[in-house]
């Protein structure tokens, strides 16, 4: 409301709202945004789950007065309709509740489900398809096909954006009475029921809108599927029309044949279901387990759902995805919500206060890793703790509810949670809808449902007195094989040193321990039959004739060496760049809260290798380009330098900040706008030259975040930053520091606490604060193909004590493999994922109203309220909600 309104998101990080077309695109992400206030809309029936009745109430005002459904823009029809049809339907769900009651809403008289309705009718236009499958995208003004649409030429669409409508437009026909709603989102379940692969009863995750036909032919239960097979569940339960429960039912003993392997989820062919079709999960997935208590399949989503936790409890959060032996394989997490609804669903069905204690985790962690001055910033890397400016409106719809909802008594609502049942989105739709206005005519397709062996049908609703009768060791009895699942998936490597103290005959030598300058590898690469040529340009060339070794057995080593030696190559062409870093801002009144995200030297202090990091003040320099000599030593000395891009190369930068006595350097991009949100990940080279002589730690950032610093200087004089491989806790960054006791997190002892902020205003300060939508990112990597290149370095360039420029290139039986000096050779870990960001491109939007504009406003005033209000931050991190 303060920083962001009425724009559709808040930007946590600059404290201002996002207005499509006056930020940089972030693709099919900001389709949600629609200039409709997306976040007030969809965090209505939280304020009233929280028992912020008032605020409620003026919302609701705003949103009638000030919300505008008719903007030329091009929306996601999913989107728009989970969050903002949702909103509106959930709004005025609670609104007539508390009307009833007497007390608030007297003045109300369905505002908000005639602007429903008028938003039904604007995404009527996407149906209009010879399959009844929506368009994925409509115009809000102009529709779809029309000439000023600028949309209607799609093809595809995922199966649960055209399967997750059901919910709402049958509840808006309930509501008005108006059953055109009801009678498209049915039309287009039929459709996708009819398509699904007869043998396997699997649905694809892609699906031609036109023909029917799959154009993604992999299934799973996460992201392109998700919500379709939980609306058909929740559609039995709202509508109480059988079929729906039949097809569910058909899918669930698929999904359960198929694609669980507990407690892992994972994708498959639909017309191969014996076949996986990838080795990673999707962090989707994670409603699943609270779907499968809803069905009352109570054992699999304990398993799954412990699964989860393990992860989170190795990363802090999870990840948008992640292999199957845990390892990290797309490092982003925007605040997702699907475990916390998981684990409150969990809760209800076995009342085990482990659950609790799993929420405590997710609300410390938010606290402790993603809260900043103005809200919750997506994490950009759980690896690194790097946030970006982005926080989604489902952060405030669904994530607080679920806690809130997880730890509230029953006292503690102002009405009865079970009258209602959740969509996607978390919006609360009445039960009493399904003897409401019912318009749509059922028909009976009982016969077109398998007949079905699988006796956990019988539990529909799960009920915690017949299923846990007294017994509340059944779940935990559950978890614990699976307590150290991910640990023992990914060990900690023996190293040769270890490997040697056993009994028996030496190890072979291994690829990645292969140094050019050991005279001993050298002897066994002779055995082995493989032979070192110094080529004229420096770099050595291995070639293995298997008729030179000793004996077979060396030949065979021989063989896997050269194998294994092929592999690091590709590995290091897909990992050649190094991870990103950390700036975190320390000093006053940050106190670590605010993470940017650095790109890496390939030359300086390696800050993994340095798990404390370099901390210091940060200060211009003179030259702000830093090619010169320092004209201002005396500034610099001790200190951070902070240089421009440009004009030299970066160890050049790196040499003359070192001279004046910099103890570390952070060189900010000249491109105007830049930002690690949408431009890839960049890594500062050196100069061609030996760069052993810097030792101070240099790190890279963009315009948009290199501005956040240097808008804290200007409002503060004196910055101090940490430069580090990752985000520290503030338990570490002060620990011997005399600071103040709201600063020390509450897994510290303290004593002389002063004040403590009261629950209900720590409630009324999130919910307050509004979001913005993740960025989806994927990789695609490919082998090389044979006569490809492959570098390869010396393993004994990582050496910290010895450095050794010359590169090595491979070649089996006289094949030459050429080999580059930059390339550095991955070390296995298991939080290791690549990730790589969208292009940046611009959209523009020329009919953007002044009352749109963003909101830029000076540091001081940005921090004025959370300084004041910073001891909230003591009483969340106590555990307290």
């Amino acid at each position: 409301q303060e920083h962001a309104y009425p724009a559709d998101e808040l930007m946590p990080l600059t404290c201002r709202g996002r207005v499509r077309g006056q930020e940089p695109s972030r693709g099919d992400v900001d389709d949600a945004l629609g200039k409709f206030s997306l976040t007030l809309i969809d965090t209505l029936d939280t304020l009233v789950v929280l028992n912020k009745t008032k605020e409620f109430e003026e919302a609701v005002k705003k949103v009638i007065k000030d919300v505008n459904l008719d903007n030329d823009i091009v929306v996601s029809v999913f989107e728009t309709n989970i969050r903002v049809l949702g909103g509106l339907l959930g709004g005025h769900s609670v609104a007539i509740m508390l009307k009833e009651k007497g007390e608030f809403m007297q003045w109300y008289n369905g505002e908000l489900l005639h602007m429903a309705k008028e938003l039904g009718y604007k995404l009527l236009p996407a149906f209009n398809t010879t399959s009844g499958l929506p368009y994925p995208r409509v115009n809000l003004k102009f529709g779809v096909r029309h000439p000023e649409a600028r949309t209607g030429t799609e093809t595809d669409t995922c199966t649960a954006c055209a399967g997750t409508l059901i919910l709402e437009f049958a509840a808006l026909s309930r509501f008005t009475g108006t059953s055109i709603f009801e009678e498209h989102a049915r039309k287009a379940l039929d459709f996708i029921w009819e398509k699904r692969q007869r043998s396997s009863n699997l649905v694809g995750v892609t699906i031609n809108i036109h023909t029917g036909d799959w154009v993604r032919k992999d299934s799973g239960v996460g992201a392109g599927i998700d919500s379709y097979y939980e609306y058909l569940l929740k559609a039995y339960v709202l509508l109480g029309d059988d079929s729906f429960l039949e097809r569910f039912n058909t899918h669930y003993d698929a999904i359960m044949r198929y694609i669980s392997q507990p407690p892992l989820l994972l994708d498959v062919h639909i017309h191969k279901p014996m076949l996986n079709a990838r080795t990673w999960m999707d962090s989707l997935l994670a409603f699943f387990p609270g779907l499968q208590v809803l069905k009352g399949d109570i054992r699999p989503a304990i398993e799954t759902h412990e699964m989860l936790y393990q992860v989170i409890k190795k990363h802090n959060f999870l990840p948008e995805a992640f292999t199957t032996d845990f390892r990290v394989h797309w490092a982003q997490h925007p605040l997702r919500p699907e475990f916390a609804e998981s684990t409150y669903f969990l809760y209800k069905a076995t009342g085990d206060p482990y659950y609790l204690e799993v929420g405590k985790t997710l609300i410390e962690n938010l606290n402790k890793y993603a809260r900043v001055p103005c809200g919750f910033a997506a994490m950009k890397d759980v690896r690194t703790g790097s946030h970006e400016d982005r926080m989604d409106s489902f952060f405030l719809a669904e994530m607080f509810k679920y806690l809130y909802l997880l730890f509230a008594d029953k006292e503690d609502m102002i009405f009865d949670i079970e009258d209602y049942i959740f969509t996607t989105e978390a919006h609360l739709l009445p039960l009493w809808l399904s003897t409401t206005n019912q318009t749509v005519s059922k028909k009976n397709t009982t016969t077109e449902y398998t007949e079905l062996d699988d006796s956990n049908f019988d539990w529909t609703c799960p009920n915690t007195q017949i299923l846990f009768p007294n017994d509340p060791m059944f779940a935990q009895s559950i978890r614990e094989p699976l307590k150290n699942v991910v640990d023992k998936s990914c060990p900690r490597g023996i190293s040769r040193a270890e490997d040697s103290l056993g009994s028996g005959p030496k190890p072979p030598l291994r690829a990645r321990d292969f140094m050019a300058s050991n005279p001993e590898h050298l002897e066994i690469l002779k055995k082995m039959g493989v032979s070192l040529i110094h080529l004229k340009d420096g770099r050595v060339q291995l070639v293995q004739h298997a008729v030179q070794a000793a004996s077979s057995l060396d030949a065979e080593d021989g063989l896997r060496f050269m194998q294994e030696m092929i592999e690091l190559s590709s590995q290091q062409q897909k990992e050649q760049q190094l991870p990103p870093r950390a700036v975190q801002i320390v000093s006053h009144p940050f106190f670590g809260r605010v993470v940017l995200t650095a790109g890496p030297a390939q030359f300086g202090m390696d800050l993994s290798k340095h798990k404390a990091g370099t901390r210091g003040f940060v200060a211009a320099i003179k030259p702000y380009n830093g090619c010169s000599e320092i004209t201002n030593p005396e500034a610099v000395k001790e200190k951070i330098a902070l240089m421009q891009r440009g004009q030299c190369m970066f160890a050049e930068k790196a040499r003359n900040i070192q001279k004046a006595g910099a103890i570390g350097g952070i060189v900010i991009d000249d491109n105007e706008g830049s930002s690690s949100d949408t431009a890839p990940l960049f890594q500062m080279a050196g100069d061609g030259k030996n760069t052993d002589d810097i030792t101070i730690p240099m790190l890279f950032l963009f315009n948009k975040e290199g501005n956040i610093i240097l808008d804290a200087i200007r409002e503060y004089e004196a910055v101090e930053v940490l430069l580090s491989d990752k985000a520290k806790d503030r338990a570490t960054i002060f620990k011997g520091k005399m600071i103040p006791n709201y600063i020390i997190d509450s897994n510290l002892e303290m004593e002389n606490m002063d004040q403590k902020l009261s629950e209900n205003d720590s409630h009324k300060q999130n919910s307050e604060e509004a979001t913005s939508a993740p960025q989806d990112v994927g990789v695609v990597s490919e082998e090389p193909e044979e006569g490809e290149s492959s570098d390869v370095t010396d393993p004994d360039s990582l050496s910290p004590a010895h450095t050794d420029s010359d590169s090595v290139s491979i070649s089996n039986q006289d094949s030459q493999v050429p080999g580059t000096d930059e390339a550095t050779p991955p070390e296995p870990a298991c939080t290791q994922g690549d990730n790589q960001p969208q292009e940046q491109k611009t959209e523009t939007d020329s009919n953007s109203k002044a009352n749109w504009d963003n909101k830029v406003q000076p540091m001081e005033s940005i921090l004025a309220d959370w300084n004041e209000d910073i001891e909230a931050f003591e009483m969340m991190e106590r555990d307290e909600l």
